[in-house]
């Protein structure tokens, strides 16, 4: 079979088409989980600027958490809502490189980043005296762009080897968005190669930086352990609390999306679960870290005391 031109490809984003009252819904849950995404990343990254208390390397990592957040949700979700609306639910073979690969890069970059802030939160509670000194302005710096980085080399690698095979008619995508996986399945060639690369880049990518967490959790928790009060330990918890809700929630749907066994395949059970990985985590992110954190609670009210009160005057 002969390659089919990328520039005359469409692909059929076929979702939950047979199910038109089903996507109604989702249409109304995702547009609203969207505006939440967007309003409670936006004020995370607002009152971390706005407020000088907050200029640490805790809510430094945070701000890029947000930031990626609302990228990864806006690759596919305005897309995704206009398609649950539409008819035609098509899109171009350049939009869904592009949709593939800023999604891929900004989940690899999440896991890196995860590690990251479990890395600071464990020098934060182990070494609180030398903290400042470990934790400084420019290994931050570094360790944001490492993070970034590596997202960026590892989608640009699978989307390198993704773009390069031929398609030969085949264009029904079994999914809501531009999954790299489904993806390459339509390729009119082997692609144990691609499926190689990227089970490993999800080895390296997911357990990797899980490892990296757990073990700076074991650090954590040895040292909370250790502390005498239990007004100290408590404190000790709550420090990294937020942080250790999100890694669950990122790697349960995560872990569960790319590295379930291939019998247990459904395509009711992706769309969903990649519903929820794409979504559902992002939107409880910023919640989680406002509920849970007093200093973000603080801030909130200091920036609303402080316009409440020049209005009134």
């Amino acid at each position: 079979m002969e390659r089919t031109n990328w520039t005359d490809i469409e692909f059929i984003l076929q979702g939950l088409s047979e199910y038109p009252r089903a996507e109604k819904l989702l249409f109304a849950m995702c547009l609203l989980m969207y505006l939440v995404i967007l309003l409670g990343n936006s004020t995370l990254i607002i009152l971390t600027l706005l407020d000088s208390y907050l200029h640490t390397p805790m809510y430094f990592f945070l701000c890029h958490l947000s930031f990626l957040d609302i990228w990864y949700t806006s690759s596919f979700i305005p897309s995704m809502l206009i398609h649950f609306l539409s008819e035609k639910k098509t899109i171009s073979f350049t939009r869904c490189v592009v949709q593939m690969s800023v999604s891929y890069t900004m989940g690899s970059t999440e896991c890196v980043l995860l590690a990251v802030m479990a890395y600071d939160r464990s020098i934060a509670i182990c070494n609180p005296l030398r903290y400042p000194i470990i934790i400084n302005k420019a290994l931050c710096i570094q360790m944001a762009a490492v993070s970034w980085g590596l997202g960026f080399l590892n989608s640009l690698t699978e989307t390198i080897l993704a773009v390069q095979l031929p398609f030969c008619g085949k264009n029904l995508i079994n999914h809501f968005v531009c999954e790299i996986l489904a993806f390459v399945k339509l390729a009119c060639t082997d692609i144990s190669l691609n499926e190689i690369t990227i089970m490993l880049g999800n080895v390296i990518f997911l357990f990797v930086p899980l490892l990296l967490i757990c073990i700076s959790y074991i650090f954590i928790l040895s040292t909370v352990l250790r502390i005498n009060s239990a007004e100290g330990r408590k404190k000790g918890f709550s420090t990294c609390s937020a942080h250790l809700i999100v890694v669950i929630l990122f790697y349960c749907s995560a872990l569960f999306m790319y590295m379930k066994p291939k019998s247990k395949d459904t395509k009711t059970s992706d769309e969903i679960i990649g519903l929820s990985y794409g979504a559902v985590t992002p939107m409880l992110n910023p919640i989680i870290h406002i509920l849970r954190n007093k200093d973000v609670k603080e801030a909130v009210h200091k920036i609303l005391s402080r316009h409440l009160y020049s209005w009134k005057i």
